[in-house]
């Protein structure tokens, strides 16, 4: 089975979202055996952002880094884990709220595609870029 990173390659709809994994250093760490969920943002999740913030971001690698480790979190979770839990701490440190009573939402993204099995994890397909605070 692939990893997490080999699926998102392989998707089209990752391009962002695997720059900013290479640009921040992070491809090594999502290959190892984790396993991690991932909640991944869509390109189209990516291009909802304020012009020039993608740019911003790689010229700023450290913050270009707790942001995407905000979307990682250790351990295998489905969606119905998840909405066991109803919050999980990611590898940033920060919580992040989880919402199941009405359609899945992870903080204030919807889960477009929950439950993509990898090697090393689970990805679930976001809408938006979910950030801290």
């Amino acid at each position: 089975m692939a990893d997490i990173v080999d699926i998102a390659v392989s998707a089209d709809s990752f391009k962002t979202l695997v720059t900013a994994v290479q640009a921040a250093g992070l491809v090594e760490t999502l290959k190892s055996p984790g396993p991690f969920t991932v909640f991944a943002p869509n390109d189209d999740a990516f291009a909802k952002l304020p012009p020039g913030t993608i740019q911003t971001l790689v010229q700023n690698i450290p913050q270009l880094t707790r942001i995407l480790t905000y979307h990682v979190v250790p351990g295998k979770l489905k969606q119905a884990d998840l909405a066991k839990l109803g919050t999980v701490t990611s590898v940033e440190g920060s919580p992040i709220k989880i919402d199941c009573t009405d359609g899945f939402e992870v903080k204030n993204a919807t889960v477009l595609a929950a439950d993509i099995e990898a090697d090393n994890g689970i990805i679930h397909v976001i809408d938006t870029v979910i950030l801290m605070g």
